[in-house]
Formats: C-alpha cells, sequence, structure tokens
C-alpha cells in the first residue's frame, strides 16, 4: 500500500515547496483539492505549477468538481497535464455539493450528476482523437494513454459510484475506514458486474495533523472555517480527524486490512514539517 498527500489551502507558492519535498519520497501522489467560493488556487493550474517542479510524484485534483467546467476545455487541460507529467497526471473528479461554486459560474446544480456523465462521454471521445461535432478536427494534444489519464472518482450515492466501473481506474473515499467497509465492496462488486478486468484502484483519504499543538490547532480551525456551510458535518470530520501518532498509524493500518491500495493524507495546516514528520511515522 502507497502513500499520498493531499495540500492545505494556502498560499499557491507556498504548494511549490510542498511539491517539492513530496517528491523526495516516500509519496506516490499528491493532490489539490478543488473549489471555486474558497481562498484557494485553481485546481489546474496549481497542479501544471507541481509538475514542473517534480520528477516522480503522481499529481492528483482532489477532487475536481467537473459539473462547474467545460468539457471541451477540461478534456484539453487534462491531456496537456497528462503530457507535460509524462503520464503522472490523475483527474479525480466528483459532482460537487455546495450551491455557492454552481452560483458563481453560473452552473445547474440540480442536474450535475447527469452534466458530468455527458462530460465525460465528451472527454473520452476527445482523448481517443474523434472531433468534438461534424465537420470540426480534433481537439489535441492527445495524452500519453489514448483512453485519456488515470481517472478516480469520490462519491458516496451507488450511482456516483457506478461511473467507476463504467469510466474510470478507482475510487476515493473521503470516510473513516469503519465506513468505507460496505463503499469499497460495492465499487468491487459494480466493477466486477460491468466486467471490468483486475480490480479497481482503492483510495481512502483521512485528514490529519501531526506536530506541535499549534499545528493541530491550526488545522482543526481551518477544517471548521472550511465546513462552516454545515456545522454538523465539520464537527464529524473534526471529531474524525487524526492527529496522535498511534490515530494515524491506526487509521491507515485499518484502510490496509480494508484492501485500499493508497491511503491519502490529507493536511489542513500549512506546517510544511508535516510532510517529514508522517513520511517518518509511517515509512
Amino acid at each position: 500500500m502507497t502513500l499520498g498527500l493531499a495540500v492545505p489551502f494556502v498560499d499557491p507558492a507556498a504548494l511549490v515547496a510542498w511539491a517539492r519535498r513530496a517528491d523526495a519520497g516516500p509519496y506516490a501522489r499528491i493532490g489539490v483539492p478543488d473549489r471555486i467560493v474558497y481562498d484557494n488556487p485553481e485546481t489546474m493550474v496549481m497542479l501544471a505549477a507541481m509538475t514542473a517542479v517534480t520528477e516522480r510524484i503522481r499529481v492528483q485534483s482532489e477532487v475536481l468538481l467537473a459539473p462547474l467546467r467545460d468539457p471541451v476545455l477540461l478534456a484539453k487541460q487534462s491531456a496537456t497535464l497528462d503530457r507535460l507529467s509524462g503520464g503522472r497526471f490523475t483527474l479525480g473528479l466528483g459532482i460537487g455539493a455546495r450551491e455557492d461554486d454552481f452560483r458563481a459560474v453560473g452552473a445547474d446544480h440540480a442536474g450535475r450528476g447527469r452534466r458530468m456523465d455527458e462530460q465525460l462521454a465528451t472527454m473520452r471521445r476527445i482523448w481517443a482523437g474523434e472531433p468534438v461535432a461534424p465537420g470540426l478536427g480534433p481537439v489535441g494534444p492527445a495524452p500519453v494513454s489514448a483512453s485519456g489519464p488515470e481517472l478516480l472518482f469520490g462519491g458516496f450515492a451507488r450511482s456516483a459510484l457506478a461511473r467507476i466501473a463504467r469510466w474510470g481506474t478507482g475510487y476515493i473515499c473521503p470516510l473513516p475506514p469503519e465506513y468505507a467497509v460496505a463503499l469499497f465492496e460495492l465499487v468491487r462488486q459494480q466493477w466486477k458486474d460491468a466486467g471490468r478486468a483486475g480490480e479497481p484502484l482503492l483510495v481512502g483519504q483521512i485528514n490529519v495533523a501531526l506536530g506541535p499543538e499549534s499545528t493541530v490547532a491550526e488545522a482543526r480551525a481551518s477544517l471548521l472555517n472550511y465546513y462552516a456551510f454545515a456545522p454538523e458535518l465539520g464537527a464529524q470530520s473534526l471529531q474524525a480527524m487524526a492527529t496522535t501518532a498511534t490515530e494515524i498509524r491506526e487509521t491507515v493500518d485499518a484502510y490496509r486490512d480494508l484492501g485500499a491500495h493508497e491511503v491519502m493524507l490529507s493536511c489542513w495546516s500549512d506546517d510544511i514539517e508535516q510532510i517529514d514528520r508522517l513520511a517518518d511515522l509511517l515509512a
């Protein structure tokens, strides 16, 4: 099982330093979260900057809110990142939940699931080199693989998870292991029912803060600020945050026991020393 790192909501220039440091190991990937109405860098731009300063680690949207974006431009951006990174780009996708993000760009919140399905079909055609519409040429560049970059999905509803077997490579589960059990099993069953070879990539994600009390306090405050729109969800997420060496080890071990192929450690404090602390703890 490998480890990934999801960066906090901090200054874009600081995140370049996070990418360089994570690239030194032992992390397999680094993820950038996505929002519109929030103080965070634009995800695809940030991933391009990270790609430029890394050589080994995978760079991933964690997860990109696809229904907020034009599918043709998203396909072109994704293929460009895939080529720039030499095939190290992972497109993590979700439909999004917060209505303010949709209102900000004039997108339909109610029809976001249907829109994502339409987007995925369009992007796959573009990556395969097919024209977007009659009379138009193909949209390049071609991705490293004709099927497109590695494609992971987040979500909880059965319909959302069904996209993994139809379109994707695997699943990102941002819930504690005790809740991930049934979701992992459903993803595996849907994969099998769809006749897919092998097995889906299963990724568990946990909120962490490791360091002095100031680091933990900052992480807690940042998480509560992020979930200010849903205080109950924020309280649940705060309770599940792993802030001690024992809690982090036990949660990672629990995901390993579930058959997870990777665990993403989601940091909420801008204390960059966490990169090395977590690596030393879980080496």
